[in-house]
């Protein structure tokens, strides 16, 4: 609420005037050094020259503490993409087809520190039926999975997916990822005891791009035609 001060003149008025007329302070210097405004810094008074300068202080610690948040996020996404490229080394590393899930596996366990991973594959070449990661997918799981446009996260509600991790009781909530070439072929199970590690409100740019890896390496043992 603005106040009203005499002749019907308020604080906007007289903020306005001196904003556009700089040089009333010339030649008013002395107005300067007489205000008295109280700092909010132990409730003293101090001079408007003063008070501008706790202002500007104020304001100088507030872009430091940005600027140090900002390098924080710049070396954790540093991190995180060093991750990510010792996990794309690792399967380009892999010389046979059938070794890449279990390569996958080991890797995404070591380098995100995710308690339990897991991968199915469907539609692959005959020569790799009966390994682990060609079997024990319903239909139902795979109609599911095609119909993943982004990864799920949250809690583990039983889902079949959940089966396929070495210890699926302890897993409180997961991350599913289907894994596409032309079309759904797999998806790639994350699971934690922590509820809280894959919520439903997190983000999921970045498990696209798990996926996304994920799916280039994998598709080297589709079915041909």
């Amino acid at each position: 609420m603005t106040a009203t001060i005499q002749g019907g003149i308020t604080e906007n008025d007289i903020a306005h005037y001196l904003a556009n007329n700089p040089g009333f302070f010339e030649r008013h210097a002395e107005l300067l050094a007489s205000v008295q405004l109280t700092s909010p810094h132990g409730h003293r008074a101090v001079s408007l020259q003063e008070r501008q300068m706790e202002m500007l202080r104020d304001r100088i610690k507030g872009l430091e503490l940005k600027i140090v948040e900002m390098i924080r996020h710049g070396q954790e996404n540093m991190a995180i993409a060093d991750r990510l490229h010792r996990v794309i080394r690792a399967l380009l590393l892999t010389p046979q087809a059938a070794a890449l899930p279990e390569r996958l596996v080991q890797a995404l366990q070591h380098e995100f520190m995710i308690p339990q991973v897991g991968v199915r594959l469907w539609g692959i070449d005959a020569a790799y039926d009966g390994l682990p990661f060609a079997s024990g997918v319903s239909d139902d799981a795979r109609s599911f999975a095609s119909s993943l446009t982004l990864p799920y996260c949250g809690v583990n509600n039983g889902f079949e997916a959940s089966r396929w991790l070495p210890d699926p009781a302890t897993v409180m909530s997961l991350a599913l990822i289907p894994l596409r070439a032309q079309e759904v072929f797999g998806l790639l199970v994350l699971g934690s005891p922590d509820p809280t590690r894959y919520a439903a409100d997190m983000g999921t740019e970045f498990l696209m791009r798990i996926g996304e890896v994920s799916a280039a390496a994998l598709s080297r043992l589709l079915a041909a035609g």
